[in-house]
């Protein structure tokens, strides 16, 4: 058995089309109904309401993008494709360097590896490949249709430590933390990346990415009884 191990980081939209459709569905609060109440709270909460709403697309592959992809074979070593504005180039990278990595002969003899790759990386990655037309690599394509159980098509640390079916929950840096493994987070996690690619910072991020990536392989491991690399 072969293992792709995963990770990818993801940025909220920048069409325009979007934000004036979520800007549209923005109301005041139920609990003000007074005319100068409302115009006060349209007046100061209601630009950081939309800001919010546009962020939160940066967690659906709808309309969020993707700004880096890791991943990393067996013990070999991490790579990463990255850019802060052409998403396309990275899928499309992604797919040529992945043919080199697992072979065609080795489809059903991989299994991908991530922490919640069941509920947010296969997705959203299948969700940028349609929204791009292009065809996802193939081994995407089987675990994104696995069942979260079906560990030998697809290896989610967090599914596999909270029981598939719980409420998500675990991060991979408290998983970390309980197996003793160094967290890969920095000064840059999740909800820090548009922040860092916006400030020009998009090598940052694909070292964040490329941390991840390490420390999901750490926690398999530990997770399945295998022996430490050194």
């Amino acid at each position: 058995m072969q293992y792709l191990f995963l990770d990818i980081e993801t940025l909220p939209t920048e069409r325009q089309d979007v934000r004036e459709l979520l800007a549209s569905k923005i109301t005041h609060p139920a609990t003000i109904s007074k005319p100068e109440t409302i115009a006060k709270w349209n007046e100061e909460s209601r630009h950081a309401a939309i800001d919010e709403a546009v962020a939160k697309t940066g967690l659906d592959g709808t309309f969020g993008r993707v700004c880096v992809i890791g991943w990393a074979v067996d013990d070999g070593p991490v790579r990463t494709v990255s850019s802060s504005y052409d998403e396309e180039s990275v899928l499309l990278s992604f797919c040529a360097l992945l043919r080199d990595d697992v072979k065609a002969g080795d489809l059903f003899e991989t299994c991908v590896v991530g922490h919640n790759v069941c509920g947010f990386d296969l997705r959203f990655l299948t969700q940028r490949f349609i929204v791009n037309s292009i065809r996802p690599p193939a081994i995407i394509s089987r675990a994104a249709q696995a069942k979260p159980w079906e560990d030998s098509k697809v290896f989610d640390t967090m599914v596999q430590w909270s029981g598939a079916g719980s409420k998500p929950g675990g991060s991979l840096e408290k998983l970390c933390m309980a197996l003793s493994i160094e967290s890969p987070k920095g000064d840059i996690d999740g909800s820090k990346v548009a922040a860092a690619v916006a400030a020009g910072r998009i090598d940052d991020v694909a070292a964040y990415c490329a941390r991840d990536v390490e420390a999901v392989r750490k926690v398999w491991r530990r997770m399945t009884f295998q022996p430490e690399v050194t």
